[in-house]
């Protein structure tokens, strides 16, 4: 068990505003390939790329990123 995993929330993003894993790598310089092995947690990106991300986006880092996981949508809050 790593203590070392990092957790996005990069395919919300791109879904919301409709964006390919494709077209981010274009934007970012690297192989689209990278974008999706980000998505599913099996790479960590280096400081310098996911501030680019970050950048890409227009959203502070830590909306992006965070080390521990990210409520699922839905479960957050629901009203009575």
């Amino acid at each position: 068990m790593s203590s070392e995993n990092v957790y996005n929330r990069i395919a919300v993003l791109r879904a919301e505003r409709g964006i390919s894993r494709r077209q981010l790598a274009e934007a970012l310089g690297v192989h689209y390939q990278t974008i999706g092995y980000l998505e599913r947690g099996e790479y960590s990106p280096s400081l310098h790329l996911a501030l680019r991300i970050a950048g890409f986006f227009e959203v502070a880092v830590e909306v992006l990123f965070s080390t521990t996981p990210f409520p699922r949508i839905g479960h957050e809050s629901r009203p009575a």
